[in-house]
């Protein structure tokens, strides 16, 4: 049976994990993407929002890890697909961006796709002179297949969604979500621990803003048996909404405290985060825990042995420069495989997985 044959026919992920593996030994110069997604599947994920990561499956996060699984040959082995040359990813930005919108460009342009960027919307869109986010949402769509938006307030990921005829991708609103940033972190600790269930992750520094541990202590209610260590000041301390909902879900354990050596030997993975200024409504709140935790090579050493240390950068003064040649450090490829579950997300989404 020849290559064609075969990628035209919609298969499970299982299935289409072991095909794509035979046919590179088979051919290993045929570049063509495999579909890895059932019938069933490519519906469910067709049109999607990504607002936050409260209606993600561990079936969705299976689905989408072996995507960027593919994904990351396909970078490797060839750089592009062609896999979205149809299609065009608008990103909307409220607030500044590095890696967030450079990695949602670069996710679209991988697969082939065209992109047009708004980096810095509230000065450089309608919104400075009254327009709603919906209304923005509305014209925006006539010119895409897919949004990706990150905007300051709370909550303004769903009023965009409530306006949208194409998908909406979280890329962070305010201090409330910022789901993709956890579908790549939780894809991270997959891609170099082998897996998620069973292991002890301490999410460290600024956990009432911080919209990324917010998210990825939601998402790892999905795993089983996973230990959630919260190291922060009470001052900064996991909101209790967050953790109300991790309580409602077996096996997930959670235990607060104030001092990182208190989980340095037991953490598989230590999840930096910075003290973030612009969220403070008054800025001597912010000088009092600026520094709260700083991680640095000597008490790396101190962790236990294999442990991953983490950030959604940019970081600041909490993990020192030295620790960048830790071989437990791995927050520079976060960035790629936040690429590279983009590409799977987008890919999802616009049904072209």
């Amino acid at each position: 049976m020849d290559f064609k044959s075969f990628a035209g026919t919609t298969i499970g992920v299982c299935g289409g994990l072991a095909l794509y593996h035979f046919l590179l030994k088979d051919d290993a110069s045929e570049p063509a993407y495999v579909p890895l997604l059932s019938e069933r599947a490519c519906k469910k994920w067709k049109g999607r929002h990504c607002l936050t990561v409260d209606n993600f499956t561990r079936e969705d996060l299976n689905e989408l890890f072996a995507i960027a699984d593919q994904m990351d040959h396909i970078v490797k082995t060839r750089g592009t697909i062609d896999l979205c040359k149809d299609l065009l990813l608008t990103c909307l930005f409220y607030e500044p961006s590095t890696r967030t919108r450079c990695s949602f460009q670069s996710a679209m342009l991988r697969l082939g796709g065209k992109v047009v960027v708004i980096a810095d919307a509230k000065a450089q869109s309608s919104v400075k002179k009254g327009e709603t986010i919906q209304d923005t949402i509305r014209s925006l769509q006539c010119y895409s297949d897919v949004i990706a938006m990150r905007h300051p307030e709370k909550g303004s990921a769903a009023q965009a969604a409530s306006a949208a005829s194409v998908p909406i991708l979280n890329g962070g609103d305010g201090p409330g979500a910022h789901p993709t940033q956890a579908l790549l972190d939780a894809y991270t600790i997959y891609r170099h621990l082998g897996e998620v269930d069973g292991l002890t992750i301490s999410l460290v520094g600024d956990l009432k803003y911080g919209r990324t541990t917010h998210s990825l202590a939601k998402l790892l209610t999905r795993f089983k048996n996973v230990k959630l260590n919260y190291v922060s000041p009470p001052s900064l301390a996991m909101p209790d909404y967050i953790m109300e909902y991790v309580s409602k879900h077996d096996g997930i354990t959670q235990k607060e405290f104030q001092s990182l050596d208190d989980v340095l030997d037991t953490s598989d993975v230590i999840y930096m985060t910075r003290v973030q200024k612009e969220r403070f409504p008054d800025p001597k709140d912010y000088e009092k825990v600026k520094n709260a935790f700083v991680l640095d090579l000597e008490t790396c050493q101190k962790a236990k042995k294999g442990v991953k240390i983490m950030h959604p950068l940019p970081r600041i003064t909490e993990i020192t420069t030295d620790v960048d040649d830790f071989e437990g450090a791995i927050y520079f490829d976060e960035m790629r495989c936040g690429m590279l579950l983009r590409m799977a997300l987008i890919a999802a989404v616009t049904g072209k997985a």
